[in-house]
């Protein structure tokens, strides 16, 4: 499972930051899902190895437009590349209207099926390789966090219990992979006590904005990840919560109640400047949080892209050539490593 950031600004888009979209690919094959898509992300996933027609699925957290006013470019482009698969659009149901109007308006023709799902009337829903829930946040308008577990892990077999018996590699290991007991020299051989028992499935939550953490705690128990807002460093706490947002401690403060192991900050105000001499830092943000959070911690920054491996370990990694990734929990490796 890979998060890429396509935008991690808080209203308006910087130089350096677009505004909030975040792809999430599949760990099989070629197809990701989109949430949000504020002005502009069409243009950032240029930059990217995503292809609009291996789009899934788009997840819209919530009306205002730094996290859905890209949808109608995005869609018009997705048509004009040829796309003919059927997208599903999992957003609030003003944003649908306002797309309709949009779309009627401008006279936008799609040549593939759009299928909408109001999030208000959706508990969960099945797409891909995810089974997503949907929980509602704390903001100025409905908002809503989606929860994306992995529907299949795969079984892995004791290889050393099953050498031990004889049973030669090939056809009869298939069968007990898929839970079929076999005969060997007369034997009967169980399935199941060859199969290990299968790690848990892995869990991203990525939240569109939110003042009350809290209202995550139960989704959270399992969590690999936790992608949250931090709008704001704690100097400004008080106006975080009266704009229904959230600043760095108060974060930081409930990932590490909960003991989540991965933490990502994104949807800064462009107040924060990323040069870490500046007055008013990106860094702040940062520092404030590493003195609560003992977790890994990473500060989302436009084309982060991260990966959560098997073992629930979170890695920063770059592709570094058509071939493969290269890793690192500290940040991007130099390309000549």
């Amino acid at each position: 499972m890979e998060i890429l950031f396509l935008g991690t600004s808080s209203g308006t888009p910087t130089k350096q930051r677009n505004v909030s979209g975040i792809g999430l690919i599949e760990s099989l094959g070629k197809n990701w899902y989109l949430i949000d898509c504020g002005e502009g992300t069409q243009q950032q996933i240029l930059h990217t190895n995503l292809s609009l027609n291996r789009l899934s699925a788009i997840f819209i957290t919530h009306k205002h437009g730094d996290h859905c006013y890209g949808l109608p470019g995005l869609l018009g482009s997705s048509g004009m590349q040829r796309r003919t698969r059927p997208l599903t659009l999992v957003a609030p149901g003003a944003v649908y209207d306002w797309l309709l109007s949009t779309q009627t308006i401008t006279e936008l023709y799609l040549p593939f099926e759009l299928n909408f799902i109001p999030v208000e009337n959706l508990p969960q829903i099945e797409i891909g390789q995810f089974t997503t829930t949907t929980i509602q946040l704390s903001h100025r308008v409905p908002s809503y966090a989606y929860s994306f577990t992995e529907r299949y892990v795969e079984v892995t077999l004791d290889t050393q219990s099953l050498l031990a018996t004889g049973i030669p590699k090939g056809p009869q290991w298939g069968k007990i992979k898929n839970g079929i007991d076999v005969v060997h020299h007369g034997k009967i051989y169980t399935a199941t006590d060859f199969i290990l028992k299968p790690r848990p499935p892995r869990n991203i939550i990525i939240c569109g904005d939110n003042n009350n953490p809290e209202l995550l705690k139960d989704t959270c128990a399992n969590c690999n990840v936790l992608v949250h807002e931090s709008t704001y460093a704690k100097d400004l706490a008080q106006k975080a919560g009266h704009v229904g947002h959230s600043y760095s401690t108060q974060i930081a403060s409930f990932a590490e109640g909960l003991s989540i192991p991965n933490l990502v900050l994104t949807h800064f105000s462009t107040r924060y400047q990323k040069d870490s001499k500046a007055s008013c830092s990106i860094d702040t943000i940062r520092k404030e949080a590493q003195l609560i959070y003992k977790g890994q911690l990473y500060l989302a920054e436009d084309f982060m892209h991260l990966l959560l491996k098997k073992s629930g370990k979170l890695l920063h990694i770059q592709k570094t050539s058509a071939k493969g990734y290269a890793a690192t929990t500290r940040g991007y490796l130099p390309s000549n490593l």
